[in-house]
């Protein structure tokens, strides 16, 4: 190997930056950094929900479902994924949130990758 190749488990490298798996917050010398795409592996219990809705988008994105069901919250109606491999997709300018109605895991992608649109935790 060499250092323009990682290899993970997104199970266990996703707890490490909150599901994210590559973007543009990774370490400009880690081969998982980009500022074209984000990939997250998102692990939720039931009942995890969005802290707070996302507005003013400016990135695309698409949430595929890999086991749960899970419930997408967009203006005027909801998007519930319920099978593997249900998939949603979304565009700028779409403000969105979600909901696990099942302990679910999540395969997000985004693009571009954006700073600045991180959910602080109640200590920070």
């Amino acid at each position: 190997m060499n250092d323009s190749v990682y290899v993970g488990n997104a199970g266990r490298d996703a707890a490490l930056d909150r599901g994210w798996l590559l973007g543009h917050f990774k370490d400009a010398s880690d081969p998982r950094h980009s500022e074209d795409v984000e990939i997250k592996w998102g692990v939720h219990p039931k009942g995890d929900e969005r802290a707070q809705w996302v507005t003013g988008e400016e990135r695309t994105a698409l949430l595929v479902l890999i086991s749960g069901r899970f419930r997408v919250e967009l203006p005027g109606h909801d998007v519930v994924l319920k099978e593997q491999g249900d998939y949603v997709v979304w565009g700028r300018g779409v403000d969105h949130s979600w909901y696990a109605e099942e302990e679910s895991v999540v395969l997000t992608v985004r693009w571009p990758s954006v700073p600045g649109y991180r959910v602080r935790d109640a200590a920070e």
